[in-house]
């Protein structure tokens, strides 16, 4: 995967709306049959098209009080219709009813032509004016018009006269174009030709939609098909604004172009006193929002005023919406918020329609929360809930309003929850009764056993938050909080314990979302402060918001909150530099190095070739690439862990996720590494450790790097190519400069994504994730095969194991390597002084993947060992990628180098041997010569003149010895002076008579200057 090394992770790019609602109509199909027709008749009836057909005039619901026909010339032409006719027949019918286009009419090209039929005793709003006017009743769900070039009536169901110019069936209707009819109608929805009336197939189900009725006359604006259409000004204006009497009140009003600028917005209606346009502001720019607000006074008389605003823009266009402003009594309460509420966890109301009252108490992008204005003083039942609603509505209503709403009262549970969150949806009442009221928060803390008892209410957290994930943080806007940083069970317990389980119950009550009440990707990334960035483990006090619940980042649902006062954070775990550690002789660090290709996924390289990929088993493909997607992702990683690794300065590091591409990528990334330490001097303060014979079959590997300088290679580098291990340990000897022997074996175990696991390798639920078996046996196999066959090699048992094990601290394979006597550093010196280790942030906790684990000859040689908190701390925000992010808060220091904390090792390696020549007084015999052998005899006597033992092995060494002898019974040579061994140890006062044999090619004496004693081996 390119931006985690971990779990498989969700890369939502939005937070989609809560939910869509939708209604279906089912109409009964009659028996008639179904004819079509196509029309093809005179010239104009390519050019004049019935563009608009509204049968719901005056209807219960309806907006407008007549039913119209509106007819278009789609040419570039003007076309006369004088003596034409419109006529209409039932769905079935076969008698037609007619109205007549006066003589001399003339239709330019592009323009409209209303014709207004009958009036109904609802409805609020005139039509604009008629260009003529007629007497037919048009059914409102289904029924058949045409247009007819002359003012004969048609007859039968599906005339076939040549004077028919255009025919529209709608609804069930059997006479139609093509091969359907438009869908069915309603009171509030009229059939409308695509393009604003351009479009013409000669089939009504694929020219038509059904919308809202917009009728326009030979006074609206041109609209020429010949040319590519404008796009219109699109308003958001709510469909209705209803006031109790004397209250007075306001609905916000937006209005936006793609490739204009709205510059002005005014009432076009009839002058009502009290109502009224204010506080217009112009769009800023092209596709920019403007935005007024319709005032009613609290004078205005209890009636209905259907309020028409006209918005026009910088290209002469103009659009228009109109809301039913209504002011009267509001219908009765059924139930309050809390009886809707009830203590269950489900409404017992769910899917019925009530009417209940609560104040404003936040608006977010899918709609409001109100408040029961007193409370029933029960804490089982929530006295808060969310009203489920468009942005039209919300704009009418403001934090503090008193509201009146009639809706159907639902259960939602997003994808993935375990719960549902009540809420108030597809509202037909919302009357606002008063203003400016105000509801005290309730106040709460974490942990919290049920958080479904406060939903939808207005609450203050009285303990201090702290920061426990940032994972999505910019394409959500969410920070996940929780009362003290949460350790990840399994970092600290044996999986399925009691003591696992009840960490992991007592998490689950110890967290909440913060999220930024607006529901899509932020254009602005919230929260972070002046350094661009917010880490883990910072906190916040008296957080004051609303208690939602919805999807999160990463899957599933949890509870939120929408912050009614903007947070403020304590950075309470700011940057720091590397740790400060007990010092030794040689550093150790590991470093996940987060999908380090020179490969990159646009199929480039570094150097610049096109045409590449990255060899994942046997196929090479650009597909099989992770990391960086170009040069500059790849430059830019590349700044952040080099800083990394030059800030912490280790002697030796093992890397983990480097692409498997021979030495390339790893010698890539150190002469960066040398470049910036000693920049332009060629110094090469770094050097790869050669690869071993195999480096496995992914697309990345495990690597190592040293500093020749402070450590020598011993041998060559090993790895197990065992098919246990998908990526193959690799191990490499080092000699340290006072002649101390270590190995170094890094590790990068099977990862518990769960993509393909079966059998033993599924999610037993304990925690510990899929392919856990097969992480048990790649360890089992290290410390059992692997480690063995280092430790032989190097002829030294001093072993530390490093890297990304994809195991928790507690858990199995971690459990399978101490148990064969490894010792976990990073328990011993950070959780041993009191703090938590940890290296990874998942899911709102904390833990350690990335392990130092000693092996019993090295473990009492480590003399500290830490994290640093670099990486797993910060939001993915502040990393090199460039692709997902609302804004680009890179920088080139060394936080968010990686998603894993690297860990830092500092040993203090004993040298082999010790000096222990002050201690021992040497006397040598005289030497004799054996004429039989040639060979001189004799002996050294060695006394312990000091007070306490020496420790055996015993190496007698005689420094000086002359070119010409040798020491015949020499166990080896050391700084090129040959040695005894001697073998136990050497009590206080004691003394051992070492013998002597030299041969001699020269006439000298067999001398020698000194005799050194050191206990140890060489």
């Amino acid at each position: 995967m390119k931006k985690t090394s971990y779990l498989l992770r969700v890369a939502a790019q939005s937070q989609p709306m809560r939910r869509t609602a939708m209604a279906a109509a089912l109409l009964g199909a009659l028996s008639a049959p179904a004819f079509a027709v196509t029309v093809a008749s005179a010239d104009a009836g390519s050019k004049v098209v019935i563009s608009q057909v509204y049968g719901g005039g005056g209807n219960s619901g309806a907006t407008y009080k007549n039913d119209f026909i509106e007819l278009f010339n789609r040419s570039d032409v003007p076309v006369s219709i004088g003596g034409w006719s419109v006529q209409y027949a039932s769905t079935t019918g076969s008698s037609w009813q007619k109205t007549a286009i006066p003589a001399g009419v003339v239709l330019q090209p592009g323009q409209y032509y209303l014709v207004q039929e009958s009036a109904g005793t609802g409805g609020t709003a005139a039509l604009p004016s008629p260009d003529t006017v007629g007497t037919l009743a048009l059914q409102g769900v289904t029924g058949k018009v045409a247009l007819v070039s002359d003012g004969s009536l048609l007859n039968g169901a599906a005339p076939t006269n040549a004077t028919i110019v255009d025919v529209v069936g709608y609804g069930t209707a059997n006479f139609y174009e093509g091969s359907a009819g438009t869908p069915a109608l309603t009171n509030s929805t009229a059939a409308l030709r695509a393009a604003a009336g351009c479009t013409d197939t000669n089939s009504n189900s694929s020219d038509f939609t059904t919308g809202t009725p917009v009728p326009r006359n030979t006074g609206s604006p041109l609209h020429a098909c010949s040319a590519p259409a404008e796009p219109p000004i699109v308003t958001t204006c709510p469909a209705s604004l209803s006031l109790g009497v004397g209250v007075g009140g306001s609905a916000l009003l937006s209005a936006t172009d793609t490739d204009g600028i709205v510059n002005n917005a005014v009432i076009t209606s009839g002058s009502v006193a009290g109502i009224s346009l204010l506080d217009f502001v112009a769009a800023s720019g092209i596709g920019a929002n403007a935005s007024v607000t319709l005032k009613v006074g609290t004078g205005v008389a209890a009636n209905t005023y259907p309020v028409t605003i006209r918005f026009d823009n910088d290209q002469a266009q103009q659009t228009s919406c109109t809301i039913n402003v209504t002011v009267a009594a509001p219908t009765a309460v059924t139930h309050t918020i809390p009886q809707i509420q009830g203590s269950a966890k489900a409404s017992p109301y769910a899917n019925t329609v009530q009417t209940t009252e609560g104040v404003v108490t936040a608006k977010v992008g899918t709609g409001f929360f109100i408040q029961d204005a007193t409370g029933d003083g029960d804490p089982t039942t929530s006295d808060g809930l969310f009203v489920y609603t468009t942005t039209a509505n919300t704009n009418t209503v403001n934090v503090g309003d008193l509201v009146r709403l009639t809706g159907t009262v639902s259960e939602y549970t997003p994808s993935g929850a375990t719960r549902s969150y009540t809420e108030l949806t597809s509202l037909t009442a919302l009357v606002k009764l008063d203003k400016d009221r105000v509801i005290t928060p309730t106040n709460i803390q974490l942990p919290h056993d049920d958080l479904g008892q406060v939903e939808g209410m207005l609450v203050r957290f009285t303990n201090a938050l702290t920061v426990s994930q940032l994972e999505f943080l910019g394409d959500r806007g969410e920070v996940t909080l929780s009362s003290g940083r949460l350790e990840l069970p399994t970092n600290r317990y044996r999986p399925g314990t009691p003591e696992a389980l009840a960490m992991a119950a007592a998490n689950a009550k110890n967290q909440i979302i913060l999220d930024d009440g607006i529901f899509v990707a932020p254009t602005v990334i919230p929260y972070l402060g002046a350094d661009g960035s917010l880490r883990s483990g910072y906190t916040v006090s008296n957080l004051t918001g609303v208690v939602d619940f919805g999807a999160k980042g990463g899957g599933g649902a949890g509870f939120k909150l929408q912050p009614v006062l903007a947070p403020v954070f304590s950075a309470d775990n700011p940057r720091a530099e590397p740790p400060a550690m007990v010092a030794g002789n040689v550093k150790v660090a590991s470093a996940n190095v987060l999908n380090y290709f020179t490969t990159f996924t646009n199929g480039t390289d570094d150097a610049g070739n096109s045409g590449q990929g990255c060899t994942l088993g046997s196929s090479t493909s650009a597909s099989n690439c992770r990391g960086a997607d170009n040069l500059n992702e790849f430059t830019r990683q590349t700044a952040k862990i080099v800083g990394e690794l030059k800030a912490i300065n280790a002697d030796v590091f093992g890397l983990m996720e480097i692409q498997n591409k021979g030495e390339y990528t790893v010698s890539k990334l150190v002469d960066a590494l040398n470049e910036a330490i000693a920049p332009g001097t060629g110094l090469k303060t770094y050097a790869v450790v050669p690869k071993p014979a195999s480096t496995g079959s992914d697309a990345i590997r495990v690597a190592m790097i040293y500093k020749p300088a402070a450590l020598k290679l011993v041998g060559a580098a090993l790895s197990d190519a065992d098919a246990v291990n998908n990526r193959p340990p690799m191990a490499q000897t080092f000699l340290a400069p006072n002649g101390a022997k270590f190995s170094v074996v890094v590790n990068h175990l099977k990862s518990k994504g769960c993509g393909s696991a079966a059998g033993g390798d599924t999610d037993k639920g304990d925690g510990q994730s899929c392919y856990n078996a097969t992480r048990i046996k790649q360890a089992q196999r290290l410390v059992n095969t692997f480690v063995p066959q280092v430790a032989a090699a190097a002829g030294d048992n001093r072993v530390l194991l490093i890297g990304d094990f994809n195991a928790y601290g507690f858990e199995d394979p971690i459990a399978a390597i101490t148990a064969s006597g490894f010792v976990n550093q990073l328990e011993r010196f950070v959780r041993g002084s009191g703090a938590l280790p940890y290296s990874y942030v998942y899911g709102g906790e904390s833990g350690y993947l990335d392990h130092a684990l000693a092996s019993p000859a090295l473990n009492t040689q480590v003399v500290d060992a830490a994290e640093w908190h670099n990486n797993a701390d910060e939001p993915p925000v502040v990393d090199y990628n460039t692709d997902g992010k609302p804004q680009d808060k890179y920088t080139s220091a060394p936080y968010r180098a990686s998603d894993h904390d690297p860990v830092v090792i500092n040993l203090n390696l004993a040298a082999p041997y010790t000096d222990v020549s002050s201690s021992v007084r040497a006397v040598a015999s005289g030497l004799v010569l054996n004429r039989t052998t040639g060979k001189w005899v004799g002996s050294l006597t060695l006394t312990n003149t000091s007070g306490a033992a020496l420790q055996g092995p015993l190496q007698v060494e005689l420094v000086g010895l002359v070119a010409d002898a040798t020491l015949v019974n020499a166990s080896g040579s050391h700084n090129g002076a040959p040695y005894i061994t001697l073998s136990g140890n050497l009590a206080p006062g004691a003394s051992v008579v070492v013998p002597t044999t030299f041969s001699k090619t020269g006439s000298g004496t067999v001398r020698y200057s000194a005799v050194k004693v050191y206990s140890g081996t060489f």
